[in-house]
């Protein structure tokens, strides 16, 4: 076979496994919400507890993130990825055993297959398509809403529909994840490891000298806050309107759906201005709009405001993503930053759900808790503004 030949297909294979990767990093996570009143019936937990099967991978992704450049100098970006697949379908397949030590346990686990997933998409992003880094972005941020909106809109009609109950419907998802292990074995072959990869200390030692790396790693993390406790409240803040279960779950695929075109859209956008600070500022108050809506006791637009909120959150996570490629000059740093990025950021963004969920149990109301939302939303512009300056982290103080 012609060495161009080759290459054009190792290339394509490449990105099909970069698609199914993406697309795997969210439906263990997406599931959750449209099943969490047959979960809390079950288990008899409170919503306190229950806002921990969101938190627990959340807080995965804050602590695995700082030990990535561990893995990949150990065993390579493409080993590590392998290692994060099998994580993650061992995690959810747990999920599919009624107890609750298992329910958390692989939680935990596909949370930590999660983190390094989030860590190194950028990373190859970064490496193999350099001139790219706007569409390559858009394409796996998007595959990231469509896993999403898919385990959102089918959990309840597995769960009743097809009779599989809730515990197989988090369960079916390993299958997803089997399958792009499967896909990406060709890529161990490669097995590049970072010439400079460095830990996570040592990246914060350097990296924290810079304004502008933590203020992409403040946007990340309340753009990571205020998606995650959509993704786990929004059903029931709907029920409680007098929305149904099964098109609460559509909603929140509605929402997903809407914030997949965000994040196609968003990443090519910004790439292309160059500045993306007035982006930050559309986004964000499309946020505002949208949670001021679900602030209104019925339940008039509702469809509205889950599009709105999907669009603007799909929209930022795109650019946070953008954020970490263009604010670097090469792939280890790239690497860096998205390591301290997504630490410090999901470390932040896992108080969400749980705060979500307390707030409701101490006021018996939704306004509370979104009015949170609100707060976040302007620290939001705030650090975006700053992430937003079309400089590098080596070129800030």
């Amino acid at each position: 076979m012609p060495a161009k030949q080759q290459h054009n297909q190792n290339r394509a294979l490449l990105i099909v496994g970069i698609i199914l990767i993406a697309i795997n990093l969210r439906p263990a996570l997406a599931g959750v919400g449209p099943l969490i009143s047959a979960i809390r019936d079950t288990t008899g937990l409170s919503n306190t507890m229950l806002g921990l099967l969101t938190t627990l991978p959340l807080l995965a992704f804050g602590v695995v993130s700082m030990f990535t450049s561990i893995f990949t100098r150990r065993m390579g970006i493409e080993g590590t990825i392998a290692l994060a697949l099998s994580l993650l379908t061992i995690g959810i397949s747990l999920r599919v055993i009624p107890s609750d030590l298992a329910l958390f346990g692989g939680t935990l686990l596909l949370g930590i297959g999660i983190a390094f997933g989030n860590v190194l998409l950028p990373s190859l992003v970064k490496r193999d398509f350099p001139e790219k880094t706007g569409l390559m972005t858009s394409l796996y941020s998007s595959m990231l809403g469509v896993g999403a909106a898919l385990a959102a809109g089918v959990s309840v009609p597995l769960a009743k529909d097809l009779n599989l109950g809730w515990h197989w419907s988090l369960g079916v998802w390993a299958l997803l994840s089997l399958a792009a292990l499967l896909i990406w074995l060709p890529q161990l072959n490669r097995q590049t490891k970072p010439k400079h990869a460095k830990t996570f200390l040592e990246s914060i030692s350097d990296l924290g000298q810079s304004k502008l790396a933590w203020n992409v790693a403040l946007f990340m993390g309340l753009q990571s806050l205020a998606f995650y406790v959509v993704l786990a409240w929004l059903p029931e803040i709907l029920q409680d309107r007098g929305i149904d279960e099964n098109t609460a779950g559509w909603l929140l695929s509605l929402s997903q759906g809407t914030g997949v075109l965000g994040t196609l859209i968003v990443p090519i956008w910004a790439e292309k201005i160059g500045d993306q600070r007035k982006l930050v500022w559309y986004l964000v108050i499309l946020e505002m709009v949208s949670i001021a809506g679900l602030m209104l006791p019925e339940s008039f637009l509702v469809g509205l405001w889950a599009s709105l909120i999907g669009f603007s959150l799909g929209g930022s996570f795109g650019l946070a993503l953008l954020f970490i490629v263009m604010r670097t000059h090469d792939t280890e740093t790239a690497t860096e930053l998205s390591g301290m990025a997504q630490s410090i950021g999901y470390l932040l963004a896992a108080t969400g759900p749980t705060l979500f969920g307390a707030l409701h149990d101490l006021t018996r109301t939704w306004f509370i808790p979104l009015l949170l939302l609100f707060i976040v939303a302007v620290f939001k512009i705030v650090t975006g503004i700053i992430a937003g300056k079309p400089v590098n982290v080596q070129q800030t103080g």
